[in-house]
């Protein structure tokens, strides 16, 4: 393990007492992140245009029924030169963390928005006050509403991607399932960063990553307990998009894990169903890396290689290149096989 993630590792915050009341806890881990990204995240670029939006959210306290809840939308624009698509970016924190307020999350859709697209991230609900299926419906209803007014971005409606990072990428996966079912909004890609996608967890448990690297079984089972209200709902795809019987007809993927992540699996597994589903999918591995080590921009080379890694993949889809420059490297640290690159140009 390089020096870098070994200081971040040490100095990153945990969940948490239990025994604190959930708003205390929340407001000293973001924080926490805050201070961690201003010691290890490079800033993004400052000549992008930020604006909050609030769009009528889904209906019901869980997006099924009752009148709509408010959700607010934060808009990142680069300019008309910038504007080729529109990248709906939904934030991590384990379905009860994490803000469009955070400095990481800032810096990331900053970076993303100079890359060709427009990028709206997501103020989704959270467990355990609005469980599953809320934060899915909320993701549901943003794209819903960027797909009706990419004409007001100055881009065309089918030039929509999702992504998440962690629990955003078990929600930006969920809406790819949703969308599909629901026919539409079409999507063009999916970008999924070190996705948690089987909340049964049993996938973790199987990776044979201990508890040393940042992410242990306790407290993703802690999150899993407080998204569900049913223990059951661990099986529905669109809380365990790994579990869905039919991958077929889902946009095409770019999934990235890392190397000393328990939730590694997830996203390997995920991407060779979507191949073996004809679904053209991406898998790079990151030697070195752990669960939040991707932040280490700042400081840390992998971490600036894997988000161009990203900024490659939404250029070629919306910068109207199908370029292959998304994945140029396919083997992990140990020398196992990750599944190449299948997409059609």
């Amino acid at each position: 393990m390089d020096d870098a993630v070994r200081e971040f590792l040490a100095t990153k915050p945990d969940s948490g007492s239990p025994d604190d009341p959930l708003p205390r806890r929340r407001r000293a881990i973001l924080a926490a992140s805050d201070e961690l990204a201003a010691r290890w995240t490079t800033p993004g670029p400052r000549g992008v245009a930020v604006r909050d939006v609030k769009i009528d959210g889904p209906a019901g306290p869980n997006g099924t029924d009752g009148p709509t809840t408010p959700l607010r939308l934060r808009v990142y624009d680069a300019g008309p030169a910038s504007r080729h698509g529109v990248h709906v970016f939904l934030h991590g924190g384990g379905f009860w963390l994490g803000s469009v307020d955070e400095d990481v999350v800032d810096a990331t859709c900053r970076e993303r928005a100079a890359t060709g697209c427009v990028v709206v991230s997501v103020e989704y609900r959270h467990a355990p006050e609005h469980p599953f299926p809320a934060a899915v419906e909320d993701g549901y209803a943003a794209l819903c509403w960027v797909a009706e007014n990419a004409s007001a971005f100055g881009v065309d409606s089918d030039a929509v991607s999702v992504g998440g990072v962690s629990a955003g990428g078990t929600l930006a996966a969920a809406l790819a399932l949703a969308a599909r079912d629901r026919s539409g909004p079409a999507i063009d890609l999916q970008v999924l960063e070190v996705p948690l996608l089987d909340l049964t967890l049993a996938t973790l448990h199987a990776s044979g990553v201990p508890d040393d690297y940042g992410l242990t079984a306790a407290e993703m089972a802690m999150c899993a307990e407080q998204y569900l209200s049913d223990p059951a709902q661990a099986t529905d795809p669109l809380a365990s998009p790994l579990l869905a019987d039919d991958l077929s007809g889902l946009p095409e993927a770019l999934v990235l894990t890392a190397e000393l992540d328990p939730l590694r699996d997830d996203g390997a597994r995920y991407a060779e169903r979507l191949q073996e589903a004809g679904v053209p999918a991406t898998h790079v591995r990151a030697p070195g890396m752990v669960h939040g080590s991707i932040v280490l921009t700042a400081e840390w080379e992998p971490a600036r290689a894997w988000q161009a890694r990203v900024h490659d993949a939404l250029r070629a889809v919306h910068g109207g290149s199908r370029a292959a420059s998304a994945a140029p490297n396919r083997a992990d640290r140990t020398g196992d096989p990750v599944p190449a690159d299948n997409r059609t140009t």
